[in-house]
């Protein structure tokens, strides 16, 4: 819980010379988030409390988001100091990875990884999911529709321009147009933010151009993981490997807030309500939390039902949330 944490803060602190802001969305099964808009202005809450400093250490776990929401973060966290570190204790992936491309520095431990930042879209336009709730739909990986091409092109020899354009044509009647538009400009604008954020690490456009194409392509797979060893020596960004003292500090911190949120524990519903007919529930899915500006947490809050129906076992009768709170709620 923060109340514990604020201690390993005031170490973290000590130990980096630095101020430390901690940024977690919780990928437990069934209770996921990712890094959104809404939590910009939790970061100006924070920064206005903390004021500009010589260095923030930025505490990151998270598997990606908004590529734009995380793009406001990083050059928010820049303008209130002179030196940005982040810390990676575990996963780092999609728009997180983007995110530590803007650090001065990224401190990454032996379990610690990155990942591609090759974004997927998601509009009303894009596919309904069979079988799925209306409304439910499927993203497009803007890679995915890149690796249709190359399959036309390289793989099966299809080159002449009719025959692309069919295939352009066939894909449309899948995806929607404007979906496929989004893509592409989704793909450009993923590679500006990412040069424009490199620079604070590498200078030759050479090295510059190998990470961005790595990162957005030549990895091959969105679910493609990065570690320490990769990022410094075949990547050639600025990662510095914790002390030991460091890395039990890290771990600790990060222990901490894995048990807080549970992130390994799948979401039961069945197991929430026990015997039970009634059961009220309160889950923490996200933290933005400072020793200045206290803890922001993401919450869903609600009550769980089971009608009970004779001769039906209750592991097979519907539950029904009613969810009566999501969002932000901030504690001292």
């Amino acid at each position: 819980m923060f109340e514990q944490r604020k201690q390993l803060f005031a170490e973290l602190e000590a130990a980096r010379s630095s101020k430390v802001i901690s940024f977690i969305t919780s990928d437990r099964p069934g209770l996921e988030t990712q890094i959104a808009a809404d939590a910009v202005d939790l970061f100006v809450s924070h920064l206005d409390e903390i004021g500009v400093t010589e260095k923030i250490t930025l505490f990151l776990y998270t598997r990606g988001g908004s590529t734009l929401a995380a793009w406001n973060i990083v050059n928010l966290l820049n303008q209130f100091c002179d030196e940005l570190e982040i810390i990676v204790p575990s996963k780092c992936h999609s728009a997180g990875t983007l995110m530590s491309l803007g650090a001065k520095t990224i401190v990454m431990t032996k379990q610690a990884t990155l990942g591609p930042i090759d974004p997927s879209v998601n509009t009303p336009l894009n596919p309904q999911i069979e079988g799925a709730p209306i409304g439910v739909r499927l993203p497009v990986s803007v890679e995915a529709i890149k690796g249709y091409f190359e399959l036309a092109k390289e793989e099966i020899g299809i080159n002449n321009e009719a025959n692309l354009t069919e295939i352009l044509l066939k894909l449309s009647e899948h995806v929607h147009p404007l979906v496929l538009g989004e893509v592409y400009r989704s793909r450009t604008q993923i590679q500006m933010l990412a040069r424009k954020l490199i620079k604070g690490q590498l200078q030759e456009e050479a090295q510059i151009q190998k990470v961005i194409s790595f990162l957005c392509s030549d990895s091959g797979s969105h679910d493609y993981t990065i570690n320490r060893r990769e990022a410094k020596n075949e990547l050639g960004l600025n990662i510095e490997k914790p002390s030991a003292d460091l890395y039990t500090l890290i771990n600790a911190i990060y222990t901490d807030i894995h048990n807080e949120l549970q992130i390994s524990q799948p979401m039961d519903l069945n197991a929430v309500l026990g015997g039970n007919q009634v059961a009220p529930y309160s889950y923490r899915r996200g933290l933005v939390e400072s020793l200045a500006g206290g803890s922001h947490y993401f919450s869903s809050e609600g009550v769980l039902f089971r009608i009970d129906q004779p001769g039906v076992p209750p592991q097979i009768i519907p539950i029904q949330d009613q969810r009566n709170f999501e969002g932000w709620r901030h504690a001292r």
